[in-house]
């Protein structure tokens, strides 16, 4: 009854910058964190971000950290990925993820409602 939904993908140079959005709908009530994921051509998925819902606590993963930011509008049920100074290794789908679970927000397990994926392509 959770519904996740991303958007703000597309085609960027490196450089540029790109904010991404992800909103749950349905049965929301309860979702501890959000998170992002990536996973680029030919690589395994990896772990991007995350907050928690009302505390706002922020977990980055090494190669976006001070370069990609985490926040939740809960008003809004939305949390934002702003992406800035992007590069052609950012090139992948992006996929939002909700968890009712209070830990181990940098891992994929954590989390049982995903998004469909949107995505993000970086040019020299």
């Amino acid at each position: 009854q959770v519904h996740v939904g991303e958007s703000g993908g597309g085609l960027v140079q490196a450089g540029d910058s790109l904010r991404l959005s992800c909103t749950a709908s349905g049965r929301t009530f309860g979702m501890y964190a959000v998170g992002w994921f990536r996973q680029p051509p030919g690589k395994e998925r990896e772990f991007v971000a995350a907050i928690t819902r009302l505390s706002g606590q922020t977990w980055y993963g090494d190669s976006v950290k001070g370069r990609f930011t985490i926040v939740s509008d809960n008003a809004k049920n939305t949390v934002y990925l702003q992406m800035n100074s992007l590069k052609p290794e950012d090139t992948a789908v992006y996929v939002c993820a909700a968890t009712v679970q209070v830990y181990g927000f940098t891992n994929d397990q954590t989390y049982p409602y995903w998004g469909q994926g949107t995505q993000v392509t970086v040019s020299t």
